[in-house]
């Protein structure tokens, strides 16, 4: 994943739920890593909408403290550009040119 989401489980987890999910003790390649990631998040996206929904729901007013609630709990990821001033300002030369590749010719 080149973006990490604000919600991630603790490798510890991943860990356990391919234990239980499998019987045994497996080490997690990336493919069940990005999964579980993705299951987690998906998780709590939905859980945020309905929080919103529901708050929107309560009162006339509300409205825009749901729209308030999930700008805060969901920010828009930084810009591919942003990204790499970062990757280029630590001296990471590896993300750097991964974040290159992405940008359209």
């Amino acid at each position: 994943m080149t973006q990490q989401h604000p919600i991630t489980p603790p490798p510890e987890l991943v860990q356990q739920w391919m234990t239980e999910f499998y019987g045994e003790p497996i080490v997690p390649g990336e493919a069940c890593t990005d999964l579980a990631h993705r299951a987690a998040q998906w998780g709590a996206d939905q859980e945020l909408e309905a929080c919103c929904q529901w708050l929107a729901e309560r009162s006339p007013g509300a409205a825009l403290t749901a729209t308030e609630l999930r700008a805060a709990r969901r920010p828009k990821p930084s810009s591919l550009k942003e990204r790499l001033k970062v990757a280029l300002w630590n001296e990471d030369l590896g993300t750097a040119l991964r974040l290159v590749e992405q940008i359209d010719d």
